[in-house]
C-alpha cells in the first residue's frame, strides 16, 4: 500500500424540494388590495421580520433567514431576493443569489432557489389572494452525512424546507391583512393638495 495515498470520501449531492399554497380572503377596504401589492417592501416586511430585511434595490431585498438546523449541522443561508408586481397586482418572488456564512465548506456546495407569487383574484365577489412558493437546495453533504441513506437524508431536509414555507406563510397570513389595514388607513389621512386656483387677472374661458 502506498503510504502516501490519501483517503478519499464519497460525494453525495442531495436534493431537497418542498411547496406551500396559500389563500387569504380579503375584507373589503376604500382602496383595492391591488394597490397595496405594488410595494415590494411592504410586503418583504410582511414575510419576513423586517429586521432581517436589507433594501439592496427598488425590487431586490437582502434576507438573513433563521437559523437551520439539519440532523446535527447548523446553517445560516442570507438570501438576494427579487420581489415585483405586475399592474393587475400579481407579486412575484425569486430567489437571485445565496450565501452561507460561517460555513465555507457548505457554501461552496449548496444552491438555493425560491420562486413564488402572489395574485388576487375575485370569488363570489369577494377577493382571495392565492399564492403558490417552490423552495428546492441542492447541496453536497460531508461526511459523516455523506454515509447515510440517502432516502432518510432526503425525508429530514424535505421536512426541514417544509417547515421552512410553513412558518412562511404563517406569517404572511397574519401580517399581511394587518399591514393592508394600516396603510389604507394612513392612505385616509394623508393631507390632499389644495385645489388649483386661477390667478385674479387671469381671463376665464
Amino acid at each position: 500500500m502506498n503510504s502516501n495515498s490519501t483517503l478519499t470520501y464519497p460525494r453525495m449531492y442531495t436534493r431537497f424540494v418542498a411547496s406551500q399554497g396559500v389563500e387569504i380572503a380579503v375584507p373589503e377596504q376604500p382602496i383595492p388590495i391591488q394597490h397595496y401589492l405594488r410595494q415590494p417592501q411592504r410586503l418583504v416586511n410582511a414575510l419576513a421580520d423586517p429586521s432581517r430585511v436589507e433594501l439592496l434595490t427598488e425590487e431586490c431585498f437582502r434576507l438573513k433567514m433563521r437559523p437551520l438546523s439539519f440532523m446535527n449541522l447548523s446553517i445560516q443561508p442570507t438570501v438576494d431576493m427579487r420581489v415585483w408586481a405586475d399592474s393587475d397586482g400579481t407579486v412575484h418572488l425569486e430567489s437571485v443569489a445565496c450565501e452561507i456564512r460561517g460555513v465555507e465548506y457548505i457554501n461552496q456546495r449548496f444552491r438555493l432557489n425560491l420562486a413564488g407569487q402572489l395574485s388576487p383574484v375575485l370569488l363570489y365577489g369577494v377577493t382571495h389572494l392565492k399564492g403558490q412558493a417552490n423552495l428546492e437546495v441542492n447541496v453536497e453533504l460531508p461526511p459523516p452525512f455523506s454515509f447515510m441513506p440517502r432516502p432518510l437524508l432526503e425525508a429530514t431536509g424535505n421536512g426541514l424546507l417544509k417547515s421552512v414555507l410553513l412558518t412562511v406563510k404563517q406569517r404572511l397570513m397574519h401580517q399581511l391583512l394587518s399591514d393592508y389595514r394600516r396603510w389604507v388607513q394612513a392612505q385616509a389621512t394623508r393631507p390632499t393638495a389644495p385645489p388649483a386656483t386661477l390667478p385674479i387677472n387671469s381671463p376665464t374661458i
